[in-house]
């Protein structure tokens, strides 16, 4: 049984990643912005865009289920809009939330599963971040960057037996894609293999393996789940 931190983990992906490592018998907890946590969960108000936020988060899980063993960096959002009319703070936002963020608290729970000598960090980007996507710049590069964060804590983690993976899905079915129209969403199943979009469940199920012990000898891998969006990159 795994001390667990799912940030941005009550709604979408990440709750469905976290309830598929409660499901398994770890002990996890969700960060939330505002709103009541998901039953079942235990839930930490953080924002990860605050260095003491992440700080008082992880004291909280520390104090009721133990270390962090697990950390899944899943909080983000997006601002789209295309790139010559984005505006310096529209781009920065999308940046600190979705990579900054990801970093302060890989960079947190670090600490402790180097001294453990054992660890997952789990970063969820996107295809986006490989692909590109039209008026998404920021969202896309803060999805790319995040490739080059993991594969750097890897190497300075390996030795310590922590590992640092990318889990990045494609076009699924959560609150964030419902902004997108529909001929958008044709195109972009257009440009799945697999002809549909997934669900979250399904990117649950992947992230599971990449936080076992079955993912041991894994790190600084990216891991696309979007039925072949993507693909090659």
């Amino acid at each position: 049984m795994r001390s667990v931190l799912v940030t941005g983990g009550n709604r979408g992906i990440g709750l469905a990643i976290a309830r598929s490592l409660a499901a398994r018998g770890d002990r996890v907890a969700v960060t939330h912005r505002s709103g009541e946590p998901p039953e079942g969960l235990l839930g930490v108000r953080c924002d990860v865009t605050d260095e003491k936020s992440v700080e008082e988060a992880f004291a909280r899980v520390e104090e009721v289920q133990g270390p962090v063993d697990i950390a899944v960096a899943n909080a983000g959002i997006t601002n789209d809009g295309l790139a010559l009319a984005m505006s310096d703070e529209d781009f920065g936002r999308v940046i600190n939330t979705n990579l900054m963020g990801a970093f302060r608290v890989a960079r947190r729970a670090a600490a402790r599963m180097a001294t453990a000598r054992w660890g997952r960090l789990l970063f969820v980007a996107s295809t986006v971040g490989m692909a590109g996507s039209p008026g998404q710049a920021n969202y896309a590069a803060s999805k790319s960057a995040l490739i080059g964060l993991a594969r750097s804590m890897a190497w300075e983690l390996g030795r310590r037996n922590v590992t640092v993976n990318v889990l990045a899905p494609g076009l699924i079915e959560t609150d964030m894609i419902t902004h997108v129209s529909d001929k958008r969403r044709a195109e972009l199943i257009r440009e799945t293999a697999l002809r549909r979009v997934g669900t979250a469940e399904e990117v649950a199920r992947v992230a599971d393996f990449l936080t076992s012990d079955a993912s041991s000898f894994m790190t600084g891998a990216v891991i696309p789940v979007g039925g072949g969006h993507g693909m090659g990159h």
